[in-house]
């Protein structure tokens, strides 16, 4: 018994076992659900906040709100079939952005709903959108972007897959597209910076 209790307090104390066996009960529950066929639309979960959620100042700290968008992503990526269309096609997704906007806090015991759509896509990456909203009247608390890289295949690949045609990008919205002219801004100033740009040429 003194062993197994042993084991426990080195994986607890080692991994973040709480994320992992939330994460492992998101896919199987999505995966029990119905299907969704529209791989844009937009898909909801619902939550409340809870203790372990909790800030200093007694409401939802700002890592939770990343670690909710991280497990409607892969209940919205499961029921769409975007999971098991990327593992086909031996593709990796990965964040390579996010930028998250805090409007108003979530409080102790809040019921809210995690929206999660995709807003467009270009030749490397989807761009999706999570919206946190309060139950109790409706307010968007929380807007978060994420471009999700595509490692080994592409978005365009992935869609037709998935759907049996071309499925065609919506117009990116002009907030969007700033926010896509940002990153890549960023990541030149970054190469500069690192001197990758010399060696390139």
């Amino acid at each position: 018994m003194l062993w197994v209790l042993s084991a426990l307090l080195v994986l607890f104390g080692c991994f973040d076992v709480w994320y992992f066996l939330r994460g492992a009960w998101v896919v199987i529950k999505s995966a029990l659900q119905e299907p969704v066929r529209d791989v844009l639309a937009e898909q909801v979960i619902h939550s409340r906040v809870l203790s372990q959620d909790l800030d200093f100042m007694g409401h939802m700290n700002n890592a939770r709100y990343l670690r909710e968008c991280d497990m409607g992503r892969v209940a919205f990526y499961t029921r769409n079939g975007i999971f098991k269309a990327s593992r086909v096609l031996k593709a990796t997704m990965v964040v390579g952005a996010s930028t998250i906007r805090y409007r108003r806090s979530l409080a102790f015991g809040e019921a809210f709903e995690l929206r999660t759509h995709i807003v467009a896509w270009d030749e490397k990456s989807f761009y999706v959108e999570q919206r946190f909203i309060s139950k109790s009247d409706g307010f968007i608390s929380a807007v978060m972007l994420c471009r999700q890289n595509v490692l080994r295949s592409s978005p365009d690949k992935i869609l037709e897959f998935l759907c049996k045609r071309k499925v065609e990008c919506p117009d990116i919205p002009e907030d969007l597209q700033q926010w896509i002219k940002f990153i890549s801004a960023s990541s030149q100033a970054l190469r500069a910076e690192s001197g990758l740009e010399d060696k390139a040429k």
